[in-house]
């Protein structure tokens, strides 16, 4: 099993704007790292340049990162012991405070990729239930072996 994970975020201007320049900047840089992490399996990508954000029907401001993982360990690594904390600790110059869930991890089989809209299925799914086998967090951390055993909805309709 792999561990996805999906997080949102409202851009607080235009991703061309001198407010977001300091973000835009460090983004290649932060793709080279996560790419080069022991544990990335592999992420979304909507363009040829790390400049290419994610902007989907969710909104003209709003920016997407879905990617997988061999382990929680991997991915905290990432997140936690990277260059990535120091741009993570700037968020809030760059993105809106968001009062619900904008980050969420789920178990999913080797091999194919989560799509957009099942992350965002899954996002719904921890903001409506909480924390559950099929939609979770860090802090609520489900393993392996306890989420394995419950397919998410869009599985369940195949």
């Amino acid at each position: 099993m792999h561990l996805a994970q999906l997080n949102v975020a409202h851009m607080r201007a235009p991703m061309d704007s001198p407010e977001l320049a300091d973000f835009m900047a460090a983004l290649e840089p932060i793709y080279k790292i996560s790419d080069a992490t022991p544990g990335f399996v592999w992420r979304l990508k909507e363009g040829d340049t790390p400049q290419d954000l994610i902007q989907h029907a969710y909104g003209d401001y709003l920016v997407v990162n879905l990617s997988v993982w061999e382990s929680r360990d991997t991915l905290w690594d990432f997140v936690y012991r990277s260059a990535h904390l120091g741009v993570m600790q700037r968020r809030r110059e760059w993105f809106l405070r968001i009062a619900e869930p904008y980050t969420v991890m789920w178990w999913i089989p080797e091999g194919p990729e989560p799509t957009l809209a099942e992350g965002m299925e899954r996002l719904e799914l921890l903001r409506a239930e909480g924390p559950t086998p099929r939609a979770f967090t860090f802090r609520e951390f489900y393993d392996s072996n306890e989420a394995a055993w419950r397919p998410a909805a869009a599985e369940v309709r195949k």
